[in-house]
């Protein structure tokens, strides 16, 4: 029987039950969150994943306390119901779609949290997702992402810290075909050197939020980059798109970004911001290009693990330690905003002097 809750709802994609999307098996639907407080402290972000095909969900909790991260995996069988949101101790309601969400995450390994999502404004649409490694599809998928408020509180090992007031961030949802579960051993003859190169900067402004994001070829040319801007409130049709372009620092002996100059051809946003950061959050917490608990790797029925890692003795060249998130102060001559700067650079990039798979930059 492939018949689930989400039958139910007027949202079928295909002229199949919903617990079916297409023939592709790494199709997958992401949930993902981001908050810190107004000065950059206690970042903690989560992801929340599908795999139809796979017939797996998985959910990630992770955040930052005294140069420590601190992770919380937990993966599922999901018998082909799309719509149960909750893996383990992870749980994720929906109460008014597109503007507000709550997540709880039950006491587990002495990690426990609940909080609450509201966003600034409607949603931004990011154009498109298609990218193809000689013939084969490699990603296409389509995000929305939303800035907004959070209210709430983490518990770690019996200490509980409310978020201050003002606790902002982002949340986005993705869904799609992106490389998903056990890697495909298939080679693809006559294929180069793998070359990846990924910003994304969402940032929270007094009066409203500024988005920006890029995908590069090895030569610095986009393949897909929108930069747009949403004032407090605005609805669909009241968000200003435009174009960016991003001069990139990297930190000496590592792929980690060290700031960055964007400039902007915006309505309503600033033409130039500085990014500076003030801490790194690495994206291996929440599953991305983490060697155990990668989206979509089978553990069974039910596995939850708790990881706990020191930020300043990781390997920067290690490849599970490339892909990070900057929590960065934005500066530009009439108003500071905080934020992220999302950064993942794979194989050879010109523009920046990076040569072979992994090698760091120089300085």
């Amino acid at each position: 029987m492939a018949l689930s809750k989400g039958d139910e709802f007027p949202l079928h994609q295909t002229p199949e039950p919903v617990a079916y999307s297409g023939t592709d098996r790494n199709f997958y639907d992401r949930y993902f969150f981001n908050g810190y407080a107004p000065d950059g402290s206690g970042f903690f972000a989560l992801a929340f994943g599908v795999y139809p095909h796979l017939d797996i969900a998985d959910a990630h909790f992770s955040f930052i306390r005294d140069g420590r991260q601190y992770c919380l995996h937990a993966s599922r069988e999901m018998g082909m119901e799309r719509m149960h949101l909750a893996v383990g101790p992870i749980r994720i309601e929906v109460v008014k779609p597109l503007h507000q969400l709550k997540v709880t995450i039950q006491e587990t390994d002495g990690i426990a949290g609940e909080f609450t999502f509201t966003g600034r404004a409607f949603p931004i649409e990011e154009p498109r997702f298609t990218h193809r490694i000689g013939p084969r599809t490699f990603m296409d998928y389509t995000r929305m992402t939303q800035n907004g408020h959070f209210t709430g509180w983490i518990s770690l090992d019996g200490i509980r810290e409310d978020m201050v007031e003002g606790t902002c961030g982002t949340r986005d949802r993705s869904w799609g075909v992106r490389p998903i579960g056990a890697r495909d051993p298939q080679p693809m003859p006559g294929t180069p050197l793998p070359a990846f190169f990924w910003q994304w900067t969402p940032i929270n402004f007094e009066g409203g939020s500024l988005f920006f994001h890029v995908n590069n070829d090895q030569h610095g040319e986009s393949w897909n980059t929108r930069a747009a801007w949403a004032a407090d409130g605005a609805d669909a049709d009241q968000i200003n798109e435009g174009a960016g372009s991003m001069r990139t620092r990297l930190e000496g002996g590592t792929r980690w970004p060290s700031g960055g100059t964007l400039s902007l051809a915006l309505p309503g946003a600033p033409e130039q911001v500085t990014f500076e950061p003030i801490g790194r959050f690495h994206m291996k917490g929440l599953g991305y290009t983490h060697p155990e608990w990668g989206h979509g790797m089978h553990h069974g029925p039910l596995r939850v693990e708790r990881e706990d890692f020191d930020l300043v003795s990781l390997d920067p060249l290690q490849p599970e330690n490339l892909h990070v998130q900057m929590i960065v102060q934005a500066l530009t001559p009439d108003d500071n905003g905080i934020g992220a700067f999302e950064q993942l650079i794979i194989g050879p990039f010109s523009p920046l002097g990076l040569e072979g798979f992994i090698d760091p930059a120089k300085g």
